[in-house]
């Protein structure tokens, strides 16, 4: 340890991606909420639409989310009848997720919400974006590695 001070609040990084993401995610509700989504379940959404019918195990790691996250989350998507979930027929451990017709249907009109986000982000560009979405992939992907390094000791 050293004697370093604490860095102030605007100093870490930390807090920098905390707020960024925070605020993001209240952008998009004023897009979700008219078709009852809240942004959690629209990432569920956008996953599904990439992924196809999958287990939970493989959502929950395409989404850095955790089943005890995950699960109550899926139960209530199943409610709206956004998707569905069942016991996999060759291994009753494994839950499986798909879309439902609903669900399905959704996908046209929630394309065009990312554009509606970034048309209220002034100024930003398709460049900025295209490089900010690599930066950050590429420090999640670090950050990933050393939770992954820390839980395995």
């Amino acid at each position: 340890m050293t004697d370093r001070p604490l860095l102030s609040l605007d100093e870490h990084l930390c807090f920098a991606v905390y707020a960024c993401a925070r605020e993001t995610m209240r952008l998009y509700r004023s897009f979700l909420e008219p078709h009852g989504l809240t942004f959690p379940q629209y990432m569920v959404l956008v996953a599904l639409y990439e992924l196809g019918a999958c287990t939970v195990k493989a959502l929950g790691e395409r989404l850095y989310l955790d089943s005890g996250t995950l699960t109550p989350l899926l139960k209530r998507m199943q409610e709206s009848g956004l998707v569905d979930r069942r016991r996999d027929a060759n291994d009753e451990r494994k839950m499986c997720v798909s879309l439902t017709e609903k669900g399905r249907a959704l996908r046209e009109e929630l394309g065009a919400v990312p554009d509606c986000v970034k048309d209220q982000v002034d100024g930003l560009r398709d460049e900025e974006i295209v490089d900010l979405r690599a930066r950050v992939r590429a420090l999640l992907e670090r950050i990933h590695r050393a939770n992954e390094q820390l839980a395995g000791e």
